[in-house]
């Protein structure tokens, strides 16, 4: 079994979502958790606690299965979250991304790099409405296009004293 198959597995049976997973330097394995798209209203954010029980049932199936790591991290998507798949895409569409394509768009001035709010996807074509030289504009594009898309993050510094 490849090991993001077996990563997946293991994630979804514990009833969480697999946002992505690297291999980096030095044997680490770090691995990107979120609650499932339908529970994140009623869950709110991943703990610590749901890192915990992830890591530990990920490192006993890692033992089983003879994967080749030295550390195992688990952690939440955190604020830039990455968007890999479809569902992420709907998941969250009206949010700011940041997106960056393989190759450059013709029709957009041969940029590759687009900041802007996230549509609906139709089908399997993306849109992406972003400030482009003459004003507002609309990018399309595939799944197969994007090299790496992510949320731009929001943070408020405001007291949340009424």
């Amino acid at each position: 079994m490849r090991l993001l198959e077996l990563i997946e597995k293991t994630v979804v049976g514990l009833g969480f979502d697999l946002v992505d997973f690297e291999m980096a330097g030095r044997g680490l394995l770090r691995v990107y958790i979120d609650f499932l798209p339908h529970e994140v209203a009623e869950k709110g954010y991943i703990t610590v606690e749901d890192c915990g029980t992830v890591s530990h049932q990920l490192s006993h199936v890692l033992t089983v299965e003879n994967v080749n790591y030295e550390r195992l991290e688990v952690s939440s998507p955190g604020l830039d979250r990455p968007l890999k798949k479809m569902s992420d895409f709907e998941r969250f569409a009206g949010q700011e991304v940041i997106v960056k394509l393989r190759m450059p768009m013709p029709g957009a001035a041969n940029r590759k790099s687009f900041q802007g709010i996230l549509q609906v996807p139709e089908g399997e074509s993306l849109k992406l409405e972003f400030e482009g030289k003459d004003g507002p504009a609309m990018l399309e594009f595939t799944l197969a296009d994007v090299d790496k898309a992510q949320l731009v993050p929001k943070v408020d510094f405001r007291s949340r004293k009424a």
